[in-house]
């Protein structure tokens, strides 16, 4: 195979029309097979619209269009990941590590373990994929919150329940980006992930996924315990020596030198137990501010051109502005033909998320608009500092509509009024709203940015600013508040414990926290080889 980037065809077009293109820049010479490496959209020209693809293609010739004058063509590099630490003797009891929390970092984590011979055990705080997405259906349609089982916690992490967007901007010389989407295609994604220069997948896709990969985990000797929450970690002398968690109502004690924390984000009730038992954590800048809906057609023509073939998936967009006042304003996780979701997690709080379907076919498209907000707009310097900031306007906006989402219109936003109604089109919302001031339950500051970001907004996307924008509130878990620190074996200032993904402060989505877990997978390998040696 020799690769070739930059092929440019105008849509639509046909596997044909690719075909006559690669002869075109192979001489004439006919194409064995070939493979997508990389396509995206260019829409910079509207209403011409191209796909833009890095493409593998097998030649019978393939030296002499190598070597031809002005050959564009290359060998690709192989850049196979593989993971480095094999673990050929059956772990005693004791000897297994214990990976804290099931979503993209500690599935990725636990699955790299139980291939390599380690036989992780899981503990995750919620329930298997199937339970938790019947108790989160039930939640949005008005029932209880489970604290335990929910948008953020339970099999697959808070990113179960978003749009599935797959791309990073991680740099990634070892591989592991392409190795995460190759296993999400193993376990049921569609094979364009491997190529799209956007990739999502859709809450619908990843439950399957998810479950696919936790039957793996299973067969290869690994352990998953639901409904199992840490409770206290173990150590002496600063090393890890085991943990203490809850199952069903019954404390229990596991043993273990090795403690991998893929808590995520919201795990506040954890953050607070570690750092009493002296684990480093700092705090760190994360961003809040609103959910925007707008008609998903509306998008779709601004970026597409009024006419555009029904092919093309719902567009997406990337805002961002820098306010008067120093701060950025910016779109954030934008799901074309989504919904907004009621994500909390506490109760008396509420925050909201965005989530798609694999289709992305909901007549609204909507965005988080943020605003970010550093330890020195924190109430303290405390580690924990960041977390009591989310809870004040987490708590503000449960008790701005008894615990609905609050909805407003723009205009409203503006004016410092509650809506009474909405205007050309009606929210798509999973979950229970309520029209309320927004502006009620955000610091002054970030509504003073939302409007001036609005308004340069407007000018870059038609329509953007229109009175009737559908505000939904609030967007508070963008990131981690805080970060554990590691070293650069990934342990923390306990010795075998190593905190990864999200929640820790070292990833921002999904594929990033799933190669973070596998990173930390390496290390926490290379630590239990080097301690087996020593004994």
């Amino acid at each position: 195979m020799i690769r070739l980037s930059g092929l440019k065809l105008r849509i639509p077009h046909s596997e044909e029309d690719i075909r006559a293109e690669i002869r075109r820049k192979a001489k004439g010479r006919n194409p064995l097979s070939w493979q997508i490496v990389r396509r995206s959209l260019d829409a910079r020209k509207k209403p011409d619209l191209y796909y833009v693809y890095t493409l593998d293609v097998s030649f019978s010739e393939e030296k002499k269009i190598l070597h031809a004058r002005g050959s564009r063509w290359v060998r690709p590099e192989d850049k196979t990941y593989r993971f480095p630490h094999i673990n050929k003797e059956k772990p005693e009891k004791g000897e297994r590590p214990v990976v804290v929390g099931f979503g993209p970092a500690g599935i990725f984590a636990a699955l790299m373990l139980a291939r390599a011979g380690f036989c992780p055990v899981v503990i995750e705080r919620g329930d298997p994929v199937e339970i938790r997405t019947k108790k989160v259906d039930g939640f949005f349609r008005g029932g209880e919150l489970d604290s335990d089982s929910n948008v953020q916690f339970g099999e697959g992490g808070a990113g179960t329940f978003s749009d599935g967007k797959l791309n990073t901007s991680v740099k990634d010389p070892s591989g592991r980006n392409r190795f995460v989407l190759n296993e999400f295609v193993k376990h049921g994604a569609g094979e364009s992930i491997l190529y799209d220069a956007k990739p999502h997948v859709g809450t619908d896709v990843l439950t399957g996924i998810v479950s696919s990969m936790r039957k793996e985990i299973l067969s290869l000797g690994g352990e998953i315990r639901f409904r199992t929450k840490m409770t206290a970690i173990l150590e002496e002398r600063g090393k890890i020596k085991g943990i203490n968690c809850l199952e069903r109502g019954e404390i229990k004690t596991i043993p273990t030198d090795v403690l991998i924390l893929a808590l995520g984000h919201s795990a506040r009730d954890t953050f607070a137990m570690l750092y009493e038992k002296g684990l480093k954590m700092t705090p760190k800048a994360f961003a809040i501010g609103i959910r925007v809906e707008h008609p998903a057609e509306m998008i779709n023509q601004s970026m597409y051109g009024p006419d555009f073939p029904e092919e093309l998936p719902a567009a997406s967009y990337k805002l961002t502005h820098q306010c008067s006042d120093g701060r950025g304003i910016y779109s954030f996780c934008m799901c074309p033909g989504g919904y907004v979701v009621n994500s909390s997690s506490e109760a008396g709080h509420l925050c909201v998320n965005g989530m798609s379907e694999s289709g992305r076919d909901g007549s609204n498209s909507n965005s988080a608009i943020i605003t970010t907000v550093t330890p020195e707009d924190f109430p303290s310097s405390h580690p924990l500092a960041g977390i009591e900031f989310q809870r004040e306007y987490e708590r503000k906006a449960f008790l701005l509509c008894g615990g609905d989402i609050p909805v407003q219109l723009y205009k409203d936003f503006l004016a410092d009024r509650v809506s009474e109604s909405c205007g050309r089109f009606s929210p798509q919302i999973r979950g229970q709203w309520a029209f309320g001031n927004l502006r009620n339950c955000l610091p002054d500051y970030v509504s003073r940015c939302i409007i001036e970001g609005m308004e340069v907004f407007g000018r870059k996307i038609p329509g953007y600013d229109r009175e009737d924008t559908i505000f939904a509130g609030l967007e508070t878990r963008t990131s981690s508040p805080l970060r554990m620190e590691r070293d650069s074996g990934c342990q923390s200032n306990i010795s075998g414990l190593f905190p990864c993904g999200e929640g820790a402060g070292y990833a921002g989505g999904i594929t990033s926290a799933a190669m973070d877990g596998i990173k930390v997978a390496e290390s926490a390998a290379a630590y239990m080889i080097m301690r087996k040696g020593k004994k």
